[in-house]
């Protein structure tokens, strides 16, 4: 039967273009008809692809599909509550926040308020007033001489190489004008990082721009980066929550030689951060490195990002920290949903804690050995609008970091592209053609207006729940549905008390 058909698509190839020659004498049409059935000829006999070889020509059409379907997923199927990774209806948030767009939302609202695990804010009849000047918070614990006073919303990590240089001016030069902070990501400080914003500089386990030529973190070199006067804080990434466990991915295509210079690697070469530090390798180490980093950076702020694994290992390092009196100054809770530009989909999928679960029992922790007072804790997964900064802060958190929500204020459209160097907008991409469609002189402004509509949106739901200062934020102002139960997440997850865990030997996972 498959060799009838085969048979059957050689004839009608061949008529076919004959014909075409006959009836179109245009020397144009006959190259055409000609291409075509060559084409047809080497999809019959190549053996890589079975559709083609079945299906000769007509096969192309399927791979052309495939080619744009997250195009036409994205624009023809899904709804504005249903795309995945971030819907429709929060990537126009924050394309409307950005672009100073319309603010409001008509006719109600598209979620399903009745399904599981949906959540809301506690509102007051007696709101307070809106405040106008946006709240910082001060980082930097008892051994912090140069404390730092961060913004409520910020960029997270995402590295130079990863992004484009154009991405990485407009995302600083955002930060400079609108006084929040810009994490490097684990690739290092390049130029197009010192244009005036603040930096978290990000240490990961490649160390790349501290590193030595066999891949092991050099003081020297940090010390002389860490003390740049744009560099405000020192976060060492223990793991992210896109593929916790697992060191960065930059693919050789991204990886030219303005980047390997920086990161001090060789160029055009797939560059694998190792999945853990070759600095430490326990609770103990950790906190070492924390205290050697301080004082290299001259006492800046210093702390670490991680997501959650096993709950015994985080419980080793808070009681190190309680024995060894050494305490970063913040920690960075990520969670599994984390965004990154390249992982392994095992990694993505089944890998680390969920985001809720993993800021919850880090904040738990915290308070259960008295650590919270003196340590800060940063948010990062999936912080787009202002009712997930009040909802994070309602947990624990102190401070939030958005890495997509700022990627799609600079023009990016979700085309999950990231990893193959091919972004669209120009955010993602080495390629020069690609990045020069980033103007930089118009999209800082879009960071910049994104990360401020979005503090002034969440100053009005503060104002509406009723609060004046920060510390009135708890558990209590949230609800949500389990199991056809509607409580609020003190219920839930019910605080522990500051201290608890110094009272019992050992605390259970």
């Amino acid at each position: 039967m498959r060799e009838a058909i085969r048979f059957t698509l050689i004839v009608s190839l061949i008529v076919g273009l004959i014909i075409f020659t006959i009836v179109w004498p245009v020397w144009g049409f006959s190259i055409f008809g000609i291409v075509l059935f060559a084409i047809g000829l080497y999809d019959i006999f190549q053996k890589e692809h079975t559709i083609l070889r079945n299906f000769p020509l007509l096969g192309h059409m399927r791979y052309m599909l495939e080619l744009i379907s997250p195009e036409i997923h994205q624009y023809f199927i899904e709804n504005d509550t249903d795309g995945k990774p971030i819907d429709r209806n929060h990537r126009s948030y924050i394309y409307q926040r950005a672009k100073l767009q319309k603010e409001t939302h008509p006719f109600g609202t598209q979620l399903n308020v009745e399904e599981e695990n949906f959540k809301w804010m506690r509102h007051s009849i007696y709101p307070t007033k809106v405040q106008k000047e946006y709240p910082r918070v001060n980082i930097g614990g008892p051994d912090c001489e140069q404390t730092y006073s961060a913004s409520l919303f910020n960029i997270s990590a995402m590295s130079f190489g990863a992004l484009s240089k154009n991405a990485i001016e407009a995302l600083n030069k955002g930060a400079k004008e609108g006084n929040f902070f810009h994490d490097t990501g684990e690739g290092g400080i390049s130029d197009y990082h010192r244009l005036g914003g603040d930096l978290v500089w990000e240490i990961g386990t490649g160390y790349f721009g501290c590193r030595t030529e066999e891949g092991n973190f050099d003081p020297e070199q940090f010390k002389e980066k860490a003390n740049w006067p744009e560099v405000k804080m020192i976060e060492i990434k223990i793991s992210q929550g896109a593929k916790p466990g697992h060191g960065g991915v930059l693919p050789a295509s991204k990886n030219n030689n303005e980047i390997a210079k920086i990161r001090g690697v060789e160029p055009h070469t797939d560059v694998l951060s190792p999945p853990g530090h070759t600095a430490f390798n326990n609770a103990e180490g950790l906190l070492g490195f924390v205290e050697q980093l301080r004082a290299l950076s001259n006492g800046k702020p210093v702390g670490f990002k991680l997501s959650i694994g096993s709950k015994d290992e985080f419980l080793e390092i808070c009681e190190k920290m309680v024995e060894t009196g050494i305490k970063p100054d913040f920690i960075t809770v990520d969670g599994a949903e984390g965004g990154t530009g390249a992982a392994p989909i095992d990694f993505s999928n089944y890998v680390g804690m969920p985001w809720e679960k993993a800021l919850i029992f880090v904040v738990d922790a915290l308070n259960g050995f008295d650590l919270k007072k003196d340590i800060k804790v940063v948010t990062a997964t999936k912080i787009f609008t202002a009712f997930d900064i009040f909802k994070a802060l309602c947990i624990g958190a102190d401070i939030c970091n958005s890495a997509r929500g700022m990627m799609l204020a600079l023009g990016c459209i979700q085309a999950l592209r990231c990893d193959t160097n091919k972004c669209p907008t120009g955010v993602a991409t080495n390629d020069r053609r690609l990045m020069n469609g980033l103007v930089v002189a118009d999209k800082w402004k879009r960071v910049k207006n994104y990360q401020q509509q979005t503090l002034d949106d969440f100053l009005e739901l503060f104002a509406a729940a009723g609060c004046e200062r920060l510390s009135e934020l708890n558990r209590t102002m949230i609800n949500k549905k389990i199991n056809d139960k509607i409580e609020s997440y003190s219920v839930f997850y019910p605080s522990v008390a500051t201290g608890a865990y110094l009272k019992e030997e050992r605390v259970a996972p």
